[in-house]
């Protein structure tokens, strides 16, 4: 059964299909439609995130023992700028769009305009709660359409406090909160809803995408994958290692553009690694370790450090007391071992030494598509042709991760990275429908079209058509 606010302490709990049939009939009033409300509703999230900030360092600390600054970092600021500029975009992108059209159809006037789904689910993930929650809720408001929150329940504190703000600032007759775990996402997704955007890992998207197309209920995935870093021979490595190694540790890992592995050429490898731990060492005596987010998560990552026929350079520990695993480096892993197949989202960081540029695409390209690729190096030929030869969800040169906070940048994945993208337009266009029209005056009306089908008829249709 879900959990359902409409106020600022939770009230009853009405099913799924309740929640989804009062927001249909707000909808059907036609006020989510109105830009002004969309703005109201975009300003509210600011607000909230401004007014609010300590309750959430606070939820956030509880949840993933997270510190103010990073709360900040992590969850407030990205998703505040996001609904700051969605408001002040949002009239250009309503605007219907004019096209030109071919000759045949002329004096036609074509044009497509952007309209809301309808009711529209977000269900979000545990590791950046309130970034990865309400910033797709950004997107579903700016599109004009009322909204089903499903916050994770393995964010708890987090949860609860969305399930009591939300209403609070934004329309409760249009935006509701449903808590709980993935039963309750199931009994939504069975409503028959308008579009899903989900969070999350690739075999629960699965999961979301197979029972969302029993009601062929389009869907955003989100999702993760083993994001690599190539580094060259000419890439300044002092750089490289400072900013892969403070993405790394970001929520001790635990992010999904993280940096998986380091593809490495072998002509620089000894100095990569040595300055890599010398960063670690560096970063350590100032930032507090960051604990992992439960002991299932934990069991997990320790498991993965067994068996990977590797050499472990740095750390290698873990304290199941404090859930914390130390930061560390794998050098030279077994490409078959579970380190290396699946996500790792914690901080250990495989180090995988290569001959050449091409052995590196070919060990990326033989592997599921990433969610972000990241390469260091100098070179813009080598650029070129790794933005050439790869796929991958989005790519990063010289740096990790920045390309999420680009509002103005499509953030998605490819294949089992994820499907669709959003953030800035590309969120609103997520969660509206193109809607295409053609207006034709009444004359002149030609019989060109009407029959009777004689042979001039067919041959001059040929030639316009």
């Amino acid at each position: 059964m879900a959990v359902v606010t409409s106020g600022p302490v939770a009230q009853a709990r009405p099913d799924a299909a309740a929640t989804v049939e009062r927001l249909r009939r707000t909808f059907a009033t036609g006020r989510t439609r109105d830009v002004a409300w969309r703005l109201r509703q975009l300003g509210a999230i600011e607000r909230l995130l401004t007014q609010r900030e300590d309750d959430i360092v606070a939820a956030l600390g509880a949840d993933l023992g997270r510190d103010a600054h990073n709360a900040w970092f992590g969850d407030i600021a990205g998703t505040r700028a996001e609904a700051a500029h969605a408001r002040r975009h949002l009239r250009g992108w309503v605007r219907p769009r004019r096209t030109s059209l071919p000759v045949n159809m002329l004096p036609d006037r074509g044009f497509y305009q952007y309209e809301p789904l309808g009711v529209v689910l977000v269900v979000g993930p545990w590791n950046y709660p309130v970034y990865l929650t309400l910033s797709p809720l950004v997107g579903a408001l700016a599109a004009g359409n009322a909204v089903v929150v499903k916050p994770s329940e393995h964010a708890p504190a987090t949860s609860a406090l969305l399930a009591r703000l939300l209403p609070e600032y934004l329309d409760a007759d249009a935006v509701a909160v449903c808590e709980g775990d993935a039963t309750v996402t199931r009994q939504l997704v069975a409503q028959g809803l308008d579009h899903v955007f989900f969070t999350g890992g690739t075999e629960t998207g699965k999961q979301v995408m197979e029972a969302a197309a029993r009601h062929l209920t389009p869907v955003t995935l989100e999702l993760g994958g083993k994001s690599p870093v190539i580094v060259m021979p000419d890439a300044d490595l002092d750089v490289a290692a400072q900013r892969i190694v403070s993405v790394k540790l970001l929520n001790a890992g635990q992010t999904c553009i993280a940096p998986d592995y380091v593809l490495v050429d072998s002509s620089v490898r000894d100095e990569f690694v040595a300055r890599v731990r010398a960063t670690l060492e560096r970063f350590e005596r100032d930032e507090s370790v960051q604990r992992i987010v439960n002991a299932r998560q934990f069991d997990r990552l320790r498991r993965v450090l067994d068996g990977h026929r590797g050499q472990v350079v740095v750390g290698g520990g873990g304290d199941p007391g404090t859930i914390t695993v130390e930061a560390t480096v794998v050098l030279d892993p077994d490409p078959a071992s579970e380190l290396m197949t699946q996500e790792i989202f914690g901080p250990i960081l495989p180090v995988l030494t290569v001959g050449s540029l091409d052995e590196a695409i070919a060990f990326v390209n033989a592997r599921p598509k990433p969610l972000a690729l990241y390469l260091f190096t100098g070179s813009k030929t080598v650029v070129r042709r790794v933005l050439r030869e790869t796929s991958s969800g989005g790519v990063v040169v010289n740096h990790l991760a920045v390309h999420i906070l680009v509002p103005q940048l499509p953030f998605g994945g490819v294949g089992d990275s994820g499907i669709g993208a959003y953030h800035g337009r590309w969120g609103f266009e997520a969660f509206s429908h193109r809607r295409a029209v053609v207006t034709k005056p009444a004359r002149p009306d030609p019989p060109l079209l009407y029959p009777p089908r004689t042979a001039w008829k067919k041959k001059l249709l040929r030639r316009l058509f």
